[in-house]
């Protein structure tokens, strides 16, 4: 009785914006979906908000609209891996600043750069500002889609962000010296998506032996993988039943391992993990956001973020492979976030896409993340390019 007269409690105390997505959620999933062009473009739209609105004013991208607090400060992370969907999105003429709107995160995140070539974890603001390997692997993937994009000016930061991550691995392959002070200490499998940077930065600057030790990374992290395909230490806080987020992040940077070296026991590993996932998905594109070691929901809301996630991961998986099982339950997912987006009402709810849904779930709750609009739009890009064939 005490839990339930809490609850509302801090339901009454909530903002009127907060409540009434809260009223709404409840309600259901909507049944109307958005043409997929369309959320794409609000999505789009959103995140030139969100570098427009940070409360930081820097030219990064804000972490979150909070439906509690406002506009967030500029996160480093994810700014950095949202640079190459700005610039994609610039080259599909989305929008005609985009390709501006990139330089101007690559030139911020420049100018936080450690000497070292480590970036600090955390939005701009927060405390300790200490290197970190994750938060440095995501902006590496940015740097790199720097280079490509714009040449020499960006070479430079790429390569000291790069050989940091290398020369701080382990002997085993796993980074261990520089955790990020805002998740539960310990070895974390989800670092596959730091060598992500690494096969990023060798297809810019090769033959410096960044892939390789990307490689030597994921090498690492199949040694936390089950034999269903489940991965130990494979979450910011709840290892026994981690996100769908962060088994995202452990799933694409293993594709990526692929992608690069064509390694077909990467691509086995891969399909084991996305088989499992597989399972859990409800044919209307439901996916529980926390999967327990036998691939069960650990929770009834859904971590829209890792939803995506995993459909990007599905789709790369059915071009591989040609198995329309990853390709159906793809588009699924993403239907399914589709129909929890606002297309009408307040403009900084326009297109962006929540933690969680119900909006009171357990991943960014009453928050719109950026890292959840840049992952939408490229699950839905992807989809998109399969559907024309």
């Amino acid at each position: 009785m005490k839990d339930i007269l809490r609850r509302k409690y801090r339901e009454f105390s909530l903002p009127g914006l907060a409540k009434q997505e809260l009223r709404r959620d409840r309600q259901g999933l909507p049944d109307t979906d958005t043409p997929l062009d369309e959320a794409v473009r609000a999505a789009m739209d959103w995140l030139v908000r969100a570098q427009d609105k940070s409360a930081s004013q820097d030219g990064g991208v804000a972490r979150d609209f909070s439906l509690i607090k406002g506009w967030a400060t500029s996160y480093p992370e994810t700014t950095g891996y949202i640079v190459p969907t700005i610039l994609e999105g610039a080259r599909r003429k989305v929008r005609p600043d985009l390709r501006e709107r990139g330089r101007r995160m690559l030139d911020w995140m420049v100018s936080i750069q450690f000497p070292e070539g480590g970036f600090q974890g955390g939005k701009i603001d927060s405390t300790p500002v200490v290197p970190v390997t994750f938060n440095t692997g995501q902006i590496l993937i940015g740097l790199a889609a720097g280079v490509a994009e714009f040449g020499e000016s960006y070479v430079e930061p790429t390569e000291r962000a790069a050989a940091w991550l290398a020369d701080t691995m382990d002997d085993d392959g796993c980074w261990r010296n520089f955790p990020t002070p805002f998740a539960a200490p310990g070895e974390k499998a989800y670092e596959t998506h730091v060598s992500w940077g690494l096969f990023e930065a060798e297809r810019v600057r090769p033959g410096k032996g960044y892939g390789d030790a990307g490689l030597k990374n994921v090498s690492w992290a199949l040694t936390k993988q089950r034999p269903n395909g489940w991965f130990d230490s494979n979450c910011l806080t709840m290892p026994s039943a981690p996100l769908t987020h962060t088994i995202g992040y452990v799933l694409r940077g293993v594709l990526e391992g692929y992608r690069l070296s064509e390694d077909r026991n990467l691509l086995t590993a891969a399909q084991k993990t996305a088989d499992g996932v597989l399972s859990a998905i409800g044919p209307d594109g439901y996916l529980p956001g926390r999967l327990d070691a036998d691939w069960q929901p650990a929770v009834s809301w859904v971590c829209l973020t890792g939803s995506v996630q995993i459909a990007h991961c599905w789709l790369m998986l059915y071009g591989y492979t040609g198995n329309e099982a990853y390709r159906d339950a793809a588009f699924a997912a993403n239907a399914y976030v589709r129909r929890t987006i606002r297309m009408t009402g307040n403009e900084d709810q326009l297109g962006a896409v929540k933690g969680a849904f119900p909006v009171d779930g357990g991943y960014g709750s009453y928050e719109y993340l950026n890292w959840a609009a840049k992952f939408f739009i490229d699950s839905h890009w992807l989809e998109r390019d399969i559907r024309l064939g």
